[in-house]
């Protein structure tokens, strides 16, 4: 992961629950996107599920510098977080995520 130019770092993570467990995924991000919002250097921590597409699930989260998002991913809270998760999606957490990079055209 890098940080932009700007210093920030932008992440989209999607991720898709597992048959039967689409409420329980929901209940779950919504759970954590408070906490995440409270962490030192979070921009924004958005949770979205796409629509028409029940379970499928996209966060989009910018951090400050890529020092903060280590922390966050880091945090104890995270880490209890990931093998409950691991019960709710389809695949792992890493197959989901993608790192954003701005930029602008030329003048």
């Amino acid at each position: 992961m890098t940080a932009t130019p700007t210093g920030y770092v932008t992440v989209v993570w999607d991720a898709k629950a597992k048959a039967g467990r689409e409420a329980d995924l929901k209940a779950f991000i919504t759970a954590a996107v408070t906490p995440s919002r409270d962490d030192p250097g979070n921009i924004d921590y958005e949770a979205h599920e796409v629509e028409g597409r029940p379970g499928d699930f996209v966060i989009y989260e910018r951090w400050e510098t890529r020092a903060h998002l280590e922390a966050h991913l880091a945090a104890p809270r995270m880490q209890e977080l990931v093998p409950q998760m691991l019960e709710l999606i389809d695949g792992y957490i890493e197959d989901g995520i993608r790192l954003l990079r701005p930029f602008r055209p030329a003048h």
